[in-house]
């Protein structure tokens, strides 16, 4: 295969500082062996998240310095509204300033005690939105999805039989909405396919449910489709895209990840009734409804970004050098969640590091081990971030931002992989110290053992 090239050129940079190994230990203890309070300036390459991290274009730039910083009525949100409805084909679009907010305006008014939201899996942001309105949050993906070595093109599917079992155990009206996150983030960044969403979309309809979508990677989802279904090759990434919105009744989007820009979010609904009770909500806790709390030249970034997103040489770049970085760990014996997914590597923590058990959180000693040798800050993505359940997987996420590192960046992540595999055994389990009630990884604190 030929080598993928970054679909741009760089105008501007920006330095990164280069610690030692003895540096990293005393900033690691002094933050407690949480790598979400490590400043970032004492990490060398930064995967924790693709979350707003990303690199925007010259067009974003350019638009930023058109923004329309009017409170109401401002031609920014126009634009941004007319880019949003083009894509997605929704009507009603609210603007946010990230996706939890979108998340908690959603469930706030249609969660609730005695609830219950299935989706495939939910990820951290969604489950405590779903949970802190007192609903229950029930994740259902496909067998497949538990074993990270199985290579199923969409391990990122929902069990529509389980979905089914689900509304015939709890009944139909506990059940507002259905939920399917694309991609699965939670299950190891796995896609969904268009057969899985229009399966659940046809029991939603047997049942009178609505479905909505974690839309936060709609476009890697969607290349992923068109690469990997059969049937789907011909198209393109634009109509698939179109086809997945579709078939769902709402959408909520961090504008972070596929929106390609530092900030913003979007709640997407057809539901007139429930998008008047949102703008009211909308106006209370984010702003009018034609800012959400974003200043105009967010709107502009926002806007451009819908729409370079969708560009195939950027999505087939985007996808491959994600896969290279993949190929390259398994084919060094490290354990990773296969097939690579479309905005991180998952590492199978449990496999790397069986020694350590599941109570003294492995994934959160491999983080430690990537930072110390090499200055990597990653994720965890398993108990610490979702507690003990028996079905968990122990995961370590290294999420790449976009338009952000070279091929060489990349290679040095790797060396230092591999690294921290040949030295496997002498890494060692963590206790909890410090545990915050909700969304504990943020900022709990830990010892070694």
């Amino acid at each position: 295969m030929k080598t993928i090239i970054e679909p741009f050129r760089i105008k501007s940079v920006e330095p990164i500082r280069m610690t030692t190994q003895e540096q990293r230990e005393t900033v690691l203890r002094e933050a407690g062996f949480n790598l979400f309070l490590v400043r970032a300036t004492d990490v060398i390459i930064d995967l924790l998240t693709d979350s707003g991290t990303g690199a925007m274009s010259s067009e974003q730039w350019a638009g930023i310095m058109r923004g329309d910083e009017s409170y109401a009525g401002a031609d920014s949100f126009y634009r941004f509204q007319e880019r949003i409805r083009e894509l997605t084909g929704f009507e009603h679009i609210l603007p946010t300033h990230q996706g939890r907010a979108s998340e908690r305006i959603l469930f706030e008014l249609v969660g609730g005690p005695g609830k219950v939201i299935p989706n495939n899996t939910h990820f951290d942001t969604t489950r405590a939105n779903v949970e802190h309105s007192g609903a229950a949050a029930v994740d259902l993906p496909i067998a497949e999805a538990a074993d990270p070595a199985c290579l199923h093109p969409f391990k990122g599917n929902m069990d529509v039989a389980a979905l089914e079992r689900l509304i015939a155990d709890v009944g139909r009206e506990r059940i507002p909405l259905v939920m399917v996150t694309v991609t699965n983030n939670s299950g190891g960044g796995q896609p969904v396919s268009l057969e899985n969403l229009r399966a659940v979309r046809a029991v939603c309809d047997r049942h009178g449910l609505p479905l909505f979508l974690d839309a936060c990677r709609f476009a890697e989802n969607a290349f992923l489709i068109k690469r990997r279904e059969p049937g789907q090759a011909g198209r393109s990434v634009r109509e698939i895209v179109l086809e997945m919105f579709g078939l769902a009744d709402g959408a909520t989007i961090s504008a972070k990840k596929d929106g390609l820009a530092n900030i913003g979010g979007l709640l997407l609904l057809r539901d007139e009734t429930l998008l008047h009770r949102a703008s009211n909500l909308l106006i209370l806790t984010e702003g009018f409804i034609t800012y959400g709390g974003l200043a105009g030249r967010d709107l502009e970034a926002m806007a451009q970004g819908f729409k370079e997103v969708v560009h195939e040489d950027y999505l087939a770049y985007r996808i491959r050098s994600v896969e290279y970085v993949g190929e390259r760990l398994a084919a060094a014996g490290i354990p990773i969640m296969q097939p690579p997914g479309g905005h991180a590597i998952y590492i199978d923590a449990a496999a790397l590091c069986p020694h350590i058990p599941r109570e003294q959180f492995p994934g959160q000693a491999v983080v430690c081990g990537l930072y110390r040798i090499g200055g990597v800050r990653t994720v965890e993505i398993g108990s610490v971030m979702f507690g003990r359940s028996p079905a968990r997987l122990e995961l370590v996420r290294l999420a790449m931002p976009r338009r952000v590192y070279t091929q060489s960046h990349m290679d040095y992540v790797v060396e230092v992989c591999c690294e921290l595999g040949s030295s496997r055994r002498e890494l060692r389990g963590l206790r909890m110290v410090n545990e915050p009630p909700v969304l504990r990884h943020f900022t709990a604190r830990f010892e070694e053992v």
